[in-house]
């Protein structure tokens, strides 16, 4: 397959089978090294910025789309949400020790576990929290008002899977967390899985053509995730995991076709293509009247060819 870019054969075969590994076993092992020893949390904000810069060279040198890597007048807009809403997650760990303070916990988190299972456990649960409030955004209209900023994006990179409301990021956040911290969740554990939730971000959305096998089917990683995006009501309401697809098979909406290939027409919301582009129009848009879109598309708008899928894709039973 063409990358789009002069990158050698064989350096693009390496990094299309390596980088997934790399992030998800590389970076975040290092964090969870970091986080066991107690070392300054700065050394996690050093991965993370080593996790985007790596990002935006893999999408360079083996694009899934040659066009998503330019800027569509979208770049310091995405810029501006990844700045607000990593800093709503770095917040969120710093919390910790004051809630723990002023919260009773029930004290039953596993601190004898390896500190490595501790950090999976804490992803699993997260994972369900905010796998739950995904799929909530996707029925119930107050939520899906600030969740449609996310699905506005045109196009998949690694920087816009934090470009989301920051009020609907606080809320997906709390569902992930709230429970981890009534349990009782320390907080070098918690700084661990907010290195991974960014840097899982970045590979669900990367517009890197890497490959992970039949892991594809148990991982919430770009190939998968694209079907979320897809513009149309109802045919994007499928693989909602943020980490793993396993709620999206015991609920019934994972979805995947391998032969499936995807372009900025695909992207966005059909039954709002004007959706509001800039950042400031973006939060407030929400709490307008018009800020809703239809959970599924009228009969009128279905006969429009922009809103019909080409190639509906059924959510896998």
């Amino acid at each position: 397959m063409k990358t789009g870019t002069c990158t050698h054969p064989a350096v693009a075969s390496a990094l299309r089978y390596g980088y997934a590994p790399v992030m998800l076993l590389g970076v975040n092992g290092a964090g969870i090294a970091v986080a066991a020893a107690g070392a300054p949390k700065l050394w996690l904000l050093v991965l993370l910025a080593a996790a985007v810069a790596l990002s935006f060279a893999v999408e360079r040198l083996i694009p899934y789309t040659p066009d998503w890597n330019t800027g569509h007048d979208d770049a310091g807009r995405d810029r501006i949400h990844a700045m607000v809403n990593e800093t709503l997650i770095l917040a969120s760990v710093a919390a910790i020790p004051l809630l723990a303070a002023t919260v009773p916990t029930a004290a039953l988190w596993p601190t004898r576990w390896p500190f490595l299972l501790q950090v999976l456990a804490a992803i699993l649960v997260a994972d369900l929290g905010i796998t739950l409030v995904h799929y909530a955004s996707h029925h119930i209209g107050a939520l899906w008002r600030f969740h449609a900023v996310h699905h506005s994006l045109r196009r998949m990179y690694g920087l816009n899977g934090l470009m989301k409301h920051p009020l609907h990021q606080t809320i997906e956040m709390t569902a992930g967390v709230a429970p981890l911290i009534l349990l009782g969740l320390p907080v070098n554990v918690a700084s661990a899985l907010a290195l991974a939730v960014a840097v899982q971000l970045l590979l669900q959305h990367s517009n890197a053509d890497y490959r992970v096998g039949r892991l594809t089917y148990l991982l919430a990683l770009n190939e998968g995730h694209r079907f979320h995006h897809l513009k149309w009501a109802g045919v994007g309401d499928v693989n909602f995991g943020l980490f793993t697809l396993l709620w999206d098979h015991a609920l019934g909406t994972f979805s995947y076709d391998p032969a499936r290939r995807f372009t900025t027409d695909d992207l966005g919301m059909a039954a709002k293509p004007h959706y509001p582009h800039r950042y400031w129009a973006q939060l407030i848009e929400p709490f307008k009247r018009s800020g809703a879109c239809h959970s599924q598309p009228s009969p009128t708008a279905l006969g429009h060819s922009d809103n019909r899928p080409p190639q509906p894709v059924a959510p896998a039973r």
